[in-house]
């Protein structure tokens, strides 16, 4: 018996770190669908965090600070843009990674993204293996500097 209570504790402890050490991201959209085919494509590695409008999502940022952002433009309230704007004119919060995940292919739109401070921009339907690879080289970057 006392050996199953020592596996056990190692066991809740390799949970526990496991669960300190992942990055917090968060993924923002008003389209519930989304937020979870966002999710489901990076929950393996990370801890996430949802947020279905803009100002869930500053109050989040708030908050519980995470380690990268996936933000939609097009959300009722308070846009994506200004989201990333407000957020990345933060002492505090401007060195968050911000992706831009969006239905809208403008080059105009992908020009405002950079300039409201976004790190990246994706375009749906989100690649799978593109969005893993964006936000495993931006937590990277983040933990360097």
């Amino acid at each position: 018996m006392a050996q199953e209570d020592s596996n056990m504790d190692k066991e809740g402890i390799g949970t526990l770190q496991e669960s300190i050490m992942k990055p917090k991201i968060l993924i923002v959209d008003d389209e519930p669908i989304n937020v979870e085919l966002l999710e489901g494509y990076l929950s393996k590695d990370n801890d996430i965090l949802k947020a279905f409008n803009g100002y869930e999502a500053l109050k989040i940022v708030g908050t519980t600070p995470p380690d990268l952002i996936l933000l939609d433009i097009m959300m009722p309230g308070i846009n994506g843009l200004d989201v990333c704007k407000i957020i990345k004119n933060d002492e505090k919060t401007m060195s968050i990674p911000i992706v831009i995940v969006t239905a809208l292919n403008e080059g105009e739109v992908r020009i405002k993204a950079l300039e409201a401070g976004a790190d990246e921009f994706l375009n749906k339907p989100i690649d799978s293996i593109e969005l893993i690879i964006r936000v495993r080289s931006l937590l990277r970057d983040k933990a360097i500097l």
